[in-house]
């Protein structure tokens, strides 16, 4: 006669046979069961596949050169090098993020980079530039110089050339992983080359860049910034006058975010950009935020510091902060300033009510 125990066993071993015959049928019906993937799908707090990474421009520039010796730019489209996560996931998707692209383009003296358009709303901040750089953006050309941030919004026309002598060199920033994540990316070749120019050069950024004060006879329903070049020149009086005044976070030091003049908010509805200054030997407390950013060295040398491990950067280079990783950055020089841009998704972030951060202790 068998032990009550043996008996509790065997229900245990037929129901563990029913269950796992129950499982087995599932995906034949197409459905699961959510009680095995519930921690996944709501976790306790973000989770993403991106790692930190710094790309150095001092190893990345050869490399772009050498793709404008073996490459032309009409095979090209856009010679690129994309500034992919080491993780296989992101980087299979284009991703320097999850959600963020980003570029390093070349555009050698009397080379056209053509015309096109898409969906993905584009960026560039200028890393080298002589006089005779340019993009055209529905048929407004914007002259380029380093440091300017050159935006190319959603399905907006637009060609790069090189009137210099001299290679162009920039940062393209995209979300063609958020768009491709929504599956509405589309794009389209421009009948010519170059778009015929129908406007003054640099016309958006003489009508708006003096200060508050916007143009009533220009459109103001876009969601997109009217601006197609904010000029270096502008921004580090910017950033220059808010050292000076003592105007600074904790966080970031003197920082800036480049605005649509018509709405006071980011640039394009799916990125926002953003420039600070940090003092010689400044360490700025450490954070946290929802959305991933990178961040481009525009000038002076340093360290961040990111979810406990120290990422060191000079100036041209690049480098990213995934979601939700504990962030502090440090001025390496005890005599000149730091400069970083930096790109997020946070607009898409805020808009959705997903925007959340925090200051934490310092990890250094």
């Amino acid at each position: 006669m068998a032990s009550a125990d043996t008996t509790h066993q065997q229900g245990m071993a037929a129901d563990s046979q029913q269950l796992e015959a129950y499982l087995g049928s599932l995906p034949g019906i197409g459905v699961a069961p959510l009680w095995e993937s519930l921690a996944d799908l709501v976790p306790v707090e973000p989770r993403t596949p991106d790692v930190p990474f710094v790309w150095r421009y001092a190893e990345v520039r050869p490399a772009l050169l050498r793709a404008g010796e073996l490459v032309s730019a009409e095979e090209a489209e856009r010679r690129v090098l994309m500034l992919l996560n080491p993780t296989p996931s992101v980087a299979e998707r284009g991703g320097t993020t999850s959600t963020l692209y980003a570029g390093i383009q070349l555009v050698l003296p009397g080379e056209v980079a053509r015309a096109h358009h898409h969906v993905a709303s584009a960026f560039r901040c200028v890393i080298e530039a002589s006089d005779g750089a340019f993009t055209t953006v529905d048929g407004e050309r914007a002259m380029m110089s380093p440091g300017d941030l050159v935006l190319t919004s959603n399905w907006r026309w637009h060609d790069h050339g090189n009137d210099s002598d001299d290679p162009i060199i920039w940062l393209d920033g995209l979300d063609v992983p958020l768009v491709n994540f929504f599956n509405a990316n589309f794009f389209e070749l421009y009948p010519d080359q170059r778009q015929k120019i129908t406007k003054p050069d640099n016309f958006s950024t003489d009508l708006y860049i003096h200060g508050r004060l916007n143009p009533l006879s220009e459109p103001r329903a876009d969601k997109h910034s009217p601006v197609i070049n904010y000029p270096w020149r502008e921004t580090e009086r910017a950033l220059r006058a808010a050292i000076d005044a003592g105007a600074e976070s904790p966080v970031d030091g003197v920082i800036f975010e480049y605005t649509n003049p018509f709405t006071g908010g980011s640039v394009m509805p799916t990125l926002s950009c953003f420039v600070q200054a940090m003092r010689p030997g400044e360490h700025t407390q450490a954070r946290r935020r929802t959305p991933s950013a990178v961040y481009h060295v525009v000038r002076g040398s340093g360290s961040t510091i990111i979810d406990g491990s120290e990422y060191r950067w000079e100036e041209k280079d690049t480098f990213c902060v995934p979601t939700w990783a504990a962030h502090e950055h440090i001025n390496g020089s005890a005599s000149d300033e730091a400069v970083l841009f930096s790109f997020t998704n946070q607009a898409v972030y805020t808009s959705l009510d997903l925007y959340r951060e925090e200051v934490i202790e310092r990890q250094g």
